[in-house]
């Protein structure tokens, strides 16, 4: 990507930000870069990360990057895929060598010979759009490396903000890197865990004393300590301050210095600057101030229609307040801007929205943004053109900016009914943007503009959900189930679905109390209420094992209807998953994944695509497990979908633990339960402590495994778990590691308990594990039986690693009896379960069990050690090239591009001990290289 990062050095004239260019430094060199390719650099207004962000670009294009920038616009935020048009303009030449549905994807979104759709064919193509994008970055990186740079990215918009998210987890092995430049102390949330944050904090005193004494005119003594005081370390509050009060003196800044926020100080300041330009230079100014980046030269031909000529805009210039090039106008700051527009009157901003109207005619969508800007009082015109813009948007994806138009639409709307349902279709929306907060505010705008029964209703059902989609677990509680109880006689339908969004609170905090009171209602909603597949879902989460035969029928009746749509099947799907009739869930999730992905919407659902990954997981399907919850993680993550991002993440981290890579496990496993109330989440808990007690196994540190395993029940005379239903499937290692440091008795007692609560009410699965523990326990012809019952059942082969994990004890067992014979049988029909699915911990368990019976054990080869070696992408990676396909046909599979999948077969190879891709087959089979 370049020559290495000393040979040119970084620009050291930024005074007071060593520390942050030295990690730019590090960040442009590929050699020296670890971690995402993504850097968000984080402050406040003024702190100078656009400086930071230009010394890299600067540094990037001497040294052969090709540099892509755009900048956020607080007023185009509404405005779909305005900031990536921005970024691609300069390369916008190459999408012509797109796939065809890429290209036609990314030029509808950018509003090029977009056509006329029909009703069924109102469907958005983000997930197409965001492929494009990727495939042409990828493209342009084949010439030279690229640098994408977003400055002021808290104002970009919604949908630009998805793409780069989306293309940005794809980057590994590309020579492309991301610079974001954020106000706040939060990278955007679309972007999750994977981007490292660059935090641009205060100067500390002697820089901030270096930078003032810097100025042209640097102020002195009083005057020096009095700013020094005010801007408190920020760069552009101690530049500005010393420009405004050069020739000042220090009696004139006297007054209480906090007393206003510093961002206020700073906007007060530059309205004192604008206050002594002549007119048409604030009128030009306003006009800049309300246009926007894309609306600029619209701008300049209102304002010049508005008598405002280029001497105006070059008083602005020579006054440091704007830099005028190629015939754009852009503020040096964005507060400087704030000031201006924030300084008018409502009557001269009118004006000049009015005006960009007027200009923007052809472009609907702008104008009518601005036209609603220039006005205070409702105007059903004005909001059916946003709802419009909302419509328009909708179909290209761009959820949260139709939501917008729509909010703004029902602000407009004079009566009081339109203005309920526009709001209600903006909390649609608002939702599948992942936005459960806006969502709730939506809520209480339609619960204080309409007393219609059905609106109130609904309203009050979005709130329970959105409070239920965020951490606010006991909050969604204590509004969901009164609200249950208050129209249960009335209207059990209603209360159903209330339950309904409950029982997704209920199981994830595992909480007793809530879920008894869950259980008191559903006991009087009759079983004939609502949907069947409502019913199925709250019962079987509600009471998995007590209730589990009526939730079986209800499952069994659901799925014989052929024309469930896929948010039933979901439904149903997780209710499949609860009950262990995994093949189940795993085909119905599975058809439902298909379904969204036919239909190329946003992409598939986060929800969904864990509970699919989760069944995967349990079913031995490791390696589609491993790709549906890295997919499930990312949609999450650019969703705003916590709790499904944290479900994904334990699926891989418990992936990764069970093929022995313990440290990468444990580091995914600590993201996922990272700044989780274990007693908000004790499904999560409960599942970080078994992935955690396989590391331990796995690192040979057997006490703390069965500390951790213990943990899953309580202590006392009658253990119970610490979550109704995750904590029993820990039963069976539990047992077994138990016995690797000497607690059987302690064991036991939780046994005995476990076999009481789950009496006549367990699955075929729990059985399993419960017989497994009794059986690793236990001593003479006890435990041959319950070895005996436990792989009798044929049931036990849907979850092949748990029935081998059996077949390994249980020869083990044979082999302590001298019973070798036998033994042999069992610890290879183990073994093969163990390699087929890459579980590298337990084939050496297995193997070594072999080796002790006189077994020569096969995998010695290089190639069949290389395959234990391969993550599971590069082994899914390797397997489908192996096939024949194309890498561009593989990265069109996984969704990501054909230089990452050239990437990671470049790694592969070695460890394959291969050096092409004709040998991959031979390799993957296990019969060697081919000559």
């Amino acid at each position: 990507m370049g020559p290495e990062v000393d040979a040119v050095p970084l620009r050291t004239d930024i005074i007071g930000r060593e520390a942050e260019l030295s990690r730019l430094r590090a960040f442009l060199a590929p050699a020296r870069r670890e971690g995402p390719p993504t850097l968000a650099v984080l402050g406040e207004a003024g702190s100078g990360k656009s400086a930071l962000l230009e010394a890299a670009a600067e540094d990037a294009s001497e040294r052969g990057f090709r540099v892509l920038r755009c900048s956020g616009h607080e007023g185009e935020r509404e405005l779909v895929f305005a900031g990536l048009h921005q970024l691609l303009e300069p390369v916008f030449a190459g999408v012509g060598d797109l796939p065809a549905a890429q290209r036609h994807a990314l030029l509808s979104a950018f509003g090029f010979g977009e056509t006329d759709r029909r009703p069924d064919q109102d469907r958005p193509e983000r997930l197409l759009i965001n492929l494009a994008v990727l495939t042409l970055l990828s493209d342009v990186a084949v010439r030279q490396p690229v640098l994408l740079l977003v400055d002021d990215a808290q104002w970009l918009d919604a949908c630009s903000l998805d793409a780069l998210a989306f293309v940005a987890r794809r980057l590994p092995g590309e020579p492309v890197v991301l610079l974001l430049g954020v106000r706040g102390d939060a990278a955007p949330r679309q972007f999750g865990q994977d981007v490292v944050r660059l935090p641009v904090r205060p100067l500390d005193a002697k820089a901030a004393e270096r930078l003032l004494d810097s100025q042209p005119r640097p102020p002195q003594r009083q005057l020096k300590e009095h700013i020094l005081r005010q801007a408190a370390g920020n760069p552009l509050a101690l530049v500005e301050l010393a420009r405004a009060t050069a020739g000042s003196s220090p009696i004139s800044l006297t007054g209480p210095a906090d007393a206003l926020p510093l961002t206020a100080r700073l906007e007060g300041v530059f309205a004192k600057r604008l206050q002594e330009l002549p007119e048409d230079t604030r009128r030009a100014l306003l006009f800049a101030a309300a246009a926007d980046a894309p609306d600029v030269p619209a701008a300049l031909l209102a304002a010049s229609a508005s008598a405002a000529d280029v001497n105006a805009w070059s008083v602005a210039e020579d006054a440091g307040l704007v830099s005028l090039e190629s015939g754009r106008v852009a503020f040096r700051h964005p507060l400087m801007r704030s000031a201006v527009y924030g300084s008018a009157s409502f009557a001269a901003r009118r004006k000049v929205h009015l005006s960009l109207a007027e200009v923007l005619s052809g472009d609907p969508d702008r104008r009518a943004w601005h036209m609603a800007a220039a006005t205070l009082v409702p105007d059903e015109a004005i909001a059916g053109a946003l709802e419009e813009t909302a419509g328009r948007a909708r179909r290209r994806g761009g959820y949260r900016v139709a939501a917008a138009a729509l909010e703004r639409a029902a602000e407009l709307s004079p009566e009081g009914k339109q203005r309920a349902r526009r709001l209600l279709d903006a909390i649609e929306l608002a939702m599948n943007a992942g936005e459960p907060l806006w969502v709730e505010k939506l809520a209480g705008g339609v619960i204080s503009t309409t007393d219609d029964e059905a609106m109130l209703m609904s309203a009050k059902l979005w709130t329970g959900w959105a409070l239920a989609a965020t951490t606010r677990q006991k909050a969604a509680l204590s509004h969901l189930l009164p609200l249950a109880e208050d129209v249960l006689e009335d209207d059990p339908i209603t209360a159903l679905t209330a339950v309904g969004h409950a029982a997704f609170v209920v199981y994830s905090t595992g909480d007793d109390t809530y879920r008894q009171k869950m259980q008191a209602l559903l006991a009087r909603i009759p079983s004939d209420a609502g949907r069947d597949f409502d019913q199925a879902w709250t019962r079987a989460s509600c009471d998995p094992f007590g209730d589990r035969k009526t939730a079986l029928e209800l499952l069994r009746n659901c799925l014989a209807d052929p024309s469930l749509h896929v948010d039933q099947l979901t439904i149903l799907g997780g209710a499949a998953w609860v009950l262990d009739e995994t093949a189940t869930a795993v085909r119905i999730l599975g058809t439902a994944a298909e379904h969204l992905q036919a239909a190329t919407t946003v992409g598939s659902n986060a929800t969904l695509g864990q509970g699919l990954a989760l069944a995967q997981f349990e079913a031995g399907a490791w390696e589609a497990a491993w790709a549906t919850a890295e997919e499930s993680r990312r949609i999450a993550a650019e969703n705003g979908l916590e709790m499904a991002g944290r479900s994904a993440m334990f699926v891989g981290a418990a992936l990764l633990a069970l093929k022995g890579e313990a440290a990468d496990a444990r580091k995914l496993i600590d993201q996922a339960v990272a700044g989780v109330d274990p007693a908000e989440s004790r499904a999560l808990g409960a599942r970080a402590r078994w992935v955690r007690a396989m590391v331990a196994g796995v690192e040979g540190n057997h006490p703390l495994e069965y500390e951790l395993l213990r943990g899953l029940f309580t202590v006392g005379p009658d253990p119970q778990p610490v979550h109704y239903h995750a904590s029993y499937y820990g039963i069976g290692d539990l047992a077994a590691a138990a016995v690797r440091v000497g607690k059987q008795d302690d064991a036991a007692e939780v046994l005995d308990a476990v076999r009481r609560q789950l009496e006549g009410g367990m699955s075929a699965r729990l059985l399993l594990l419960v017989r497994r523990a009794g059986a690793v326990l236990a001593d003479g012809e006890k435990a041959e039986d319950l070895f005996g019952a436990a792989l009798r059942d044929p049931a036990g082969e849907t979850w092949p690693f748990e029935r081998a994990v059996v077949l390994l004890e249980y020869g083990q067992w044979l082999r302590r009896k001298r019973r070798t014979s036998e033994a042999r049988s069992e610890l290879a029909r183990a073994l093969t379960v163990f390699e087929q699915l890459g579980a590298r911990p337990y084939v050496e368990r297995a193997a070594a069990e072999l080796r002790a019976c006189g077994v020569s054990v096969r995998g010695d080869d290089v190639a069949s050690r290389g395959i234990e070696r391969l993550t599971p992408q590069q082994l899914q990676i390797a397997r489908l090239a192996a096939t024949g396909l194309t890498n561009r046909q593989i990265g069109e599979r996984l969704l990501l591009s054909a230089r990452t999948i050239g990437f990671h077969l470049y790694q592969t190879y070695p460890k394959l001990g291969i050096t092409n891709r004709a040998q991959l087959r031979d390799a993957l089979s296990g019969t060697g290289p081919s000559q």
